[in-house]
């Protein structure tokens, strides 16, 4: 490119600041969200990972139990009959401080066997390392525990501090702080607490048992022989937390990461918008640069520069943003994972430079493909047409036709997408952008046909400026018709997304009062779904049963097992209990028994599954089995029926606790549902309850405390797609503001004719207002239909696809008047500006404007 090009460019771009400066920011919203949310789903992995490491070391396989764990004679015999040296018995159990509500990891180790496994429990002070390591062994309740864990719970060497274990407490000592090497290091520690195995058996009420051996296996001929001698049960694995990370989550961040990228695609109609804007504004200049001698080559270099050189500004803009970002979505997407799938502590965000090269591409390639039309149109035009005011209109009038066909193209194609028999998430969401794209496309034919049924009722209401303001908006297709685009994307995202959630809390909200039977709950304060590990005291069961009041109490245990015919999946979540609180009240997408034998048909061994876990696993009608690992082998059960389940993505099995109780050596529960007597009083109930179990570590609450907690993770699920929605709708009014700005600027010449006409300045501002109005009104009518087809697309199909949960289509009128008022507004408040503009118009300067 010619210097004397670049020159003409950036001379145009200082001389319209403002417009340029929508383009950038249009630009960097859209990189910035995109950027925001990558940086937090990558903290997020990463400091699970880091914490996974920590606890699994430098292992290459693990000896694993079932939800008890094992004899731990069993490590004798790997190390003196077989010899395997490269071993490490392990407790590892969930556990609180009483004065904070952080989940901790215990992590039981033998001391003289870790340094192949877990070289941070040694420090370069090496007499420092024996007197931790002898108080470690020889002291009752003795721990080592992070020197960051230590300054954030405010605990020094040697003093006390409680730990709660499955709802009992216990009393344990610092007696060594470990000082790790770097960042990296201290993350992974950051939520542990290690003592001798002998201690953590003590404190998790295992006498005699461990969790897991780790093991460093050189061949295969090491694992063949160890496999030899297993017991039933137990079994040899190899270490992949990882992966089973990256399939929980997967569908999750690619949610995210689709929702991330509609704010890109409104700024793409800004660009698009922005740039045509540019080119119509300069007519005469590009006429004149053309009449002289500038080949097409060189005037589309001159306007596709300057969108690289204002794309290359939003980007690094975008990019400084969306590390700003990231740090607020870093807390909003580790809660939620928290929430749904695995306890995570992010302590510092995780930026890799591959991110940041990907969201400044995505930005750049925005802001190029957004402009080579608008640039090659001007190369298309000759120079005499160029000068010529109509032009612009004349080829968007003509493009109407092919543009509405492109745009039901793209809709069918969208549609066809989401018909296909596929459970690629990529497919779907591309099907849900053709959907939204391609009814963004109507926006032309939309106005056109829109503004001609409301001139006479805007006559009415306004009068003379009532009939003028639909003409203007028609006149300017080319211009008002992207800006409305680019909102109606925006405010049917919202209408499609809003619905679905509501959809979503509703189909909770039913399913809570339906399966929560029982009047009160007693469990662990950390427990959640996503940690069926809390071993609590079955003494707990007897002590509930005796409150006066109570008339009957169910025991729940939840836990993870093995399936071994899905070994790439992640461990079953396993539900055992004495009897269904659910009753009759639990509804089933399909049984093979009737509703009053199921309990019965639990009773008899076989098992029921959730939706979830049937979609993740093909289990039908047809293929109604599932296979289990128990501490009596694998054992095959026969499902009778799939139950809707919202608790966990991950999806559950449902047995009775006698069957539990015959193949797995478990004395442990871990919930009760406790029913109480017709005239017995509830709140004289919980306090019966809590004071009888005052000695446990345990949360007594009634029916509609336990609904209200489930419904307030909900909320805090979707916390991250309110913000991300509220960032679209934010690059959409930009987008209103430079369209709208644009024709301040367009008809300049127009304004000061009706000026000089005799036209108020009153008058000018609400002709402007009216137009700004009727642009939002059209898009707000719009969106109620795009954002409705979106939302059953969300719920019929991409949610199935992601989740396999079926979500009853429940709109709120709420939700569709409110996104139909933030069109309204949103055009309103963006007309404010260039209304005041237009109001303080000088007549005569407007007519030497040419």
């Amino acid at each position: 490119m010619r210097p004397v090009i670049i020159r003409l460019g950036l001379r145009y771009i200082s001389r319209r600041l403002f417009q340029s400066l929508m383009f950038a920011l249009g630009v960097a919203l859209g990189v910035a969200v995109v950027i925001a949310i990558d940086i937090a789903n990558s903290s997020a992995s990463r400091a699970f990972a880091l914490s996974a490491e920590g606890i699994t070391g430098r292992a290459t396989h693990q000896i694993v139990g079932g939800p008890n764990g094992f004899d731990s004679a069993l490590y004798a015999v790997l190390r003196i009959d077989l010899g395997i040296k490269r071993s490490a018995p392990i407790i590892s159990e969930f556990v609180r401080l009483p004065a904070t509500d952080r989940r901790l990891r215990l992590l039981g180790v033998d001391p003289f066997v870790e340094a192949p496994f877990r070289p941070y429990l040694s420090t370069e002070d090496d007499d420092a390392d024996f007197a931790a390591l002898h108080r470690l062994i020889a002291e009752p309740g003795a721990a080592v525990i992070s020197d960051s864990l230590a300054q954030t719970l405010g605990l020094k060497l040697n003093d006390a501090f409680d730990i709660s274990a499955g709802g009992q407490f216990a009393s344990a000592r610092a007696v060594g702080i470990m000082q790790p090497q770097n960042e990296t290091s201290r993350q992974a520690l950051d939520d542990l607490i290690i003592t001798d195995i002998a201690t953590a058996q003590e404190i998790a009420g295992l006498p005699g048992r461990i969790h897991r051996i780790d093991l460093i296996l050189d061949d295969d001929d090491e694992a063949r022989r160890i496999m030899e001698v297993l017991p039933a049960g137990v079994s040899l694995v190899n270490v992949n937390r990882q992966s089973a990370l990256d399939q929980m989550t997967a569908a999750f961040e690619i949610n995210l990461q689709a929702l991330s990228l509609l704010a890109l695609v409104v700024g793409l109609f800004l660009i698009y918008n922005t740039v045509t804007f540019s080119v119509v504004q300069r007519r005469q200049v590009i006429g004149i640069l053309r009449a002289l001698g500038m080949t097409k080559a060189q005037l589309f270099a001159l306007i596709l520069g300057e969108a690289f050189a204002l794309g290359l500004l939003g980007t690094a803009l975008g990019t400084a943003l969306g590390i700003i970002f990231g740090r607020g979505a870093v807390a909003l997407v580790s809660q939620t994972i928290s929430d749904l799938y695995f306890a995570v502590n992010v302590q510092s965000i995780a930026i890799a430079p591959l991110m940041l090269v990907k969201g400044a591409a995505i930005g750049l390639l925005a802001s190029v493909g957004a402009a080579l039309l608008p640039s090659w149109d001007a190369t298309r035009t000759p120079p005499a047409g160029v000068m010529k005011r109509s032009s612009e209109e004349e080829q968007t009038r003509r493009r109407l036709p092919a543009l509405t066909a492109l745009a039901a193209a793209m809709n069918l194609l969208g549609f066809g997408l989401l018909r296909l028999p596929t459970a690629s998430l990529t497919a779907s969401f591309a099907a849900l952008f053709f959907i939204i794209v391609g009814s963004a496309l109507f926006t032309p034919a939309a106005l056109l046909l829109g503004m001609r049924l409301l001139r006479p009722l805007t006559g009415r209401l306004f009068g003379a400026l009532g009939r003028m303001a639909p003409r203007a908006i028609t006149r300017s297709l080319s211009r008002t018709s992207v800006a409305v685009a680019a909102l109606t994307i925006a405010v049917s995202v919202i209408v499609g997304v809003s619905a679905m959630i509501a959809s979503f809390r509703t189909t909770v909200a039913d399913w809570l009062g339906n399966s929560l039977g029982a009047q009160v709950f007693v469990s662990p304060p950390l427990f959640t779904s996503n940690l069926p590990s809390a071993d609590v005291d079955s003494a707990v069961l007897e002590l509930a049963s005796q409150a006066v009041g109570v008339s009957a109490v169910s025991s729940a245990r939840h836990v993870s097992v093995a399936a071994p015919d899905y070994p790439e999946l992640p461990a079953v979540n396993l539900l055992a209990s004495d009897f269904d609180i659910a009753g009759a009240n639990r509804r089933f997408k399909w049984t093979k028994a009737p509703p009053e034998e199921h309990q019965a048909a639990l009773n008899a061994g076989q098992v029921m599954v959730s939706e979830s876990f049937a979609f993740r696993r093909g289990i039908t009608q047809a293929n109604s089995r599932i296979a289990l690992t128990t501490d009596r082998g694998d054992q095959t059960f026969e499902v009778f029926g799939v139950y809707f389940d919202y608790s966990t993505d991950q999806g559950a099995v449902y047995m009775a606790r006698a069957v539990y109780d015959r193949f797995f050596d478990d004395p442990f529960i871990t919930s009760l549902g406790i029913f109480l007597e017709p005239k017995a009083d509830p709140p004289a109930v919980i306090d019966d309850l809590r004071r009888r179990l005052a000695d446990f570590d345990l949360v007594v609450q009634d029916n509609e405390s336990l609904r209200r907690g489930a419904l307030e993770v909900f909320d805090r699920t979707f916390a991250i797609t309110i913000a991300l929605r509220l960032l679209t709708t934010g690059v959409a009014f930009i987008g209103i503001l430079s369209a709208l700005m644009a024709l301040q600027l367009e008809h300049t010449r127009e304004y000061g004719m009706m000026r000089a006409a005799g036209m108020t300045a009153r008058q000018l501002t609400r002709f402007t207002l009216i137009q700004t109005g009727l642009m939002g009104l059209a898009a707000g009518l719009l969106a109620l239909p795009i954002g409705t087809a979106l939302s059953l697309a969300l719920i019929d199909v991409i949610n199935v696809r992601s989740f396999g949960w079926t979500m009853q289509f429940t709109p709120l009128a709420g939700e569709f008047a409110e996104a139909f008022a933030v069109a309204v507004v949103a055009a309103g408040v963006a007309g404010l500006y260039p209304a005041l503009k237009i109001s303080r118009l000088k007549p005569a300067a407007a007519l030497r404007n040419e």
